[in-house]
């Protein structure tokens, strides 16, 4: 306002017509004083500047905008800045009629409060009266300074630079920023949150006239401790402010009537593992908007906390989950431990972001990666056979070797040889730099080392990345990095499977005949319509089971965080009913994943899986890529040329003239 001030006498006088002689002494004083009092504060200005630097306590946000966790500034506030939509109407108007009627009107200093000041102050000795604008008091929460008269005068400079620099909106916003509550309280946004656990604009007329009176006395007006005293001077100001009229006689009735029910309270501490990362993700901003639902994270948390009651007689002691919405890649729920609380557990560990062995979870992405290289479809064998790539030797779970499989028999059951062999001919480079590209830093970092073990777990992921990585079986193939903010920049896609790669995947993960489905879920009702993956990590010290459906895609695991393993821990019988928990209570998606373009179907060898040949009798039907599948025809039969008696083996270059007999 104070240059706009300068500029109209700037602009009146040079629209001054009058010549200098015939100007009034007054005018011509006025014309030469003016001017260089503008300079001088200006030159004072640039010489001597007011830039207020103030620290403020991070706050981090719900879905919904309420606050979930709150830090203190370095020099242990509760300093919360007040953003547009924390300054209601009340509270606006109720701040500034109490504390400086002429607030839009003056330029920082208001003159007549200054002569009143003074004559009360000089003239008649009584030191009741500050003249002080919220301006002015802006100056003095920024640069407390004993009050002295010498003082003052520089707080008033102060204020001007203020008024120079700062629109009003701005100086209100310092001032509901700083006001001081009480104890380590500043800031009305604290004080809300601190004495009624609200934000400020859920504030009723009652409840900010009491904060709007304890800035003036915050060591007398203690909230919870003098509460009659506040109450009485609450009542006397509304009384103030329905006699001239501030508000409705409705409200200020109302207000009159609403009992006092004000004390401290802890400041909001929840989804403190969430918080801590976007903290750390987003050092410099104060106000932090997430993803996060307040229902859905509930639901989980108190899932997580009863799961691990029952579990820790088995020595399990801690879980972790984090679910993700497909659409939007944002993380609605997230918990990094069952308690926080719980130091015995190491509860304040966050095994979302934790480096653990994935077991068989990341299975499904080398099958998808196949699929799309033409090398394998659902129905067609792969070995289970003992096998050794240069002194590996991997073993399946069970320890037993099967034969001939199908793909999808491989995936269901989670063979591990059949799944290194793929991953052999796939090539293993080409698996890891896919992983690398789809968020998995540590396998990025230290994929020289890493060998065809890293298919089976031999490496570290966490827990939000194997999540994210599955919404792209739920997004067509499309990978996302995960939004853990409002205003996150979006991250460019990346395609990492094709759709019809994809959705014979999650046709796959979707049957029910397998044996990581938990026996208490086998033909039960409450077995939730997903696509899932369980893993379980060499010497059981993790249990995994990441699920997706159109609308979810949730990641669970459960350990011990000292890296203690436990012999039944496993998968199935842990990860994967917590993650069915979590699927139920959260509620099953209205639809269900369909057929994309690019696939078809058509018939194989029921025993090889590959196009049948002459000789093939039995015939299955499988889905395909058209032009990217395999056309090789069946070989599991060969024509032999043997005697009658089937003793003598001829090669067609050696076939007698007669005599000789084929067969397959």
């Amino acid at each position: 306002m104070l240059k706009y001030f300068f500029k109209g006498i700037v602009t009146f006088f040079i629209k001054m017509k009058i010549r200098w002689q015939q100007w009034p002494a007054i005018l011509r004083f006025m014309a030469f004083f003016l001017p260089s009092l503008l300079f001088a504060f200006i030159f004072t200005d640039i010489i001597f500047p007011f830039r207020p630097s103030v620290t403020y306590s991070q706050v981090v946000l719900a879905a919904d905008g309420s606050v979930l966790h709150a830090y203190l500034t370095p020099d242990q506030k509760w300093r919360m800045q007040a953003e547009l939509p924390d300054i209601s109407p009340v509270l606006k108007k109720t701040i500034v009629y109490k504390e400086d009627k002429y607030f839009y009107f003056h330029f920082g200093i208001n003159p007549v409060a200054v002569v009143r000041a003074i004559y009360i102050n000089i003239i008649r000795g009584e030191r009741t009266s500050g003249a002080s604008t919220i301006t002015m008091q802006v100056v003095r929460l920024l640069q407390p300074k004993q009050r002295t008269y010498s003082n003052k005068i520089l707080e008033m400079f102060r204020a001007l630079q203020l008024e120079l620099h700062y629109s009003k909106q701005e100086i209100l916003q310092m001032y509901l920023s700083l006001a001081p509550f009480g104890s380590n309280i500043e800031g009305v946004k604290a004080a809300a949150l601190l004495y009624f656990g609200q934000t400020p604009q859920a504030l009723s007329l009652a409840q900010v006239a009491t904060l709007s009176i304890i800035p003036n006395n915050p060591r007398l007006l203690r909230p919870g401790i003098n509460n009659p005293a506040i109450l009485k001077e609450r009542n006397r100001w509304l009384s103030y402010f329905g006699r001239k009229n501030l508000f409705e006689k409705s409200m200020i009735t109302i207000a009159l009537i609403e009992p006092l029910e004000m004390a401290r309270h802890e400041a909001p501490s929840c989804v403190p593992h969430f918080s801590r990362q976007v903290s750390v993700r987003f050092p410099g901003k104060l106000c932090v908007e997430t993803f996060i639902d307040r229902r859905i994270q509930e639901m989980l948390e108190n899932i997580l906390y009863a799961e691990v009651r029952h579990t820790s007689n088995m020595n399990i002691t801690n879980a972790a989950a984090v679910v993700i919405d497909n659409k939007s890649g944002t993380i609605k729920a997230y918990a990094g431990s069952a308690d926080f609380t719980d130091s015995g557990s190491q509860g304040q560990v966050d095994g979302v972001v934790a480096l653990r062995s994935p077991g068989s979870t990341l299975k499904p992405f080398l099958y998808a990666l196949a699929i799309d290289k033409g090398l394998i479809t659902p129905k067609m064998k792969l070995n289970d056979i003992p096998a050794n790539f240069n002194g590996y030797r991997p073993e399946n779970y069970d320890q037993t070797f099967r034969g001939p499989v199908s793909m999808e028999l491989a995936l269901e059951q989670s063979l591990n040889i059949p799944a290194v062999k793929l991953a052999d001919q796939l090539g293993i480079d080409y698996f890891k730099e896919s992983l690398a590209n789809a968020g998995f830093n540590w396998i990025n970092k230290h994929r020289r080392q890493l060998g065809l073990s890293v298919v089976l777990g031999g490496c570290g992921v966490k827990l939000i990345e194997l999540t994210t990585l599955y919404t792209a079986f739920a997004n067509q193939g499309v990978y996302h990095p995960v939004r853990w903010a409002k205003d996150q920049p979006a991250s460019q896609p990346i395609n990492l499977f094709s759709p019809a790669a994809v959705y014979m995947i999650t046709e796959i993960l979707t049957q029910l005949h397998r044996p990581d489905l938990p026996n208490l879920f086998d033909n039960s009702v409450h077995m939730p319509h997903i696509a899932w993956k369980t893993g379980t990590s060499y010497g059981r010290h993790d249990a995994w089971s990441v699920g997706y459906n159109p609308e979810y895609t949730i990641g669970v695991w459960m350990g011990n965080f000292n890296g203690q393993g436990v012999a039944e821990l496993n998968g199935s019988d842990f990860a994967a009913p917590l993650l069915f928990k979590i699927f139920n209570a959260i509620g099953g998606s209205q639809r269900w994943f369909t057929q994309p373009k690019g696939i078809d179907f058509r018939m194989v060898c029921s025993e090889s899986g590959m196009l049948p040949d002459t000789f093939c009798k039995n015939h299955v039907v499988d889905y395909y890529i058209p032009g990217v599948s395999t056309n090789q025809k069946c070989k599991h039969l060969k024509k032999v040329f043997t005697d009658p008696g089937a003793t003598i083996s001829y090669c067609t270059a050696c076939l007698p003239a007669n005599g000789y007999i084929s067969s397959l």
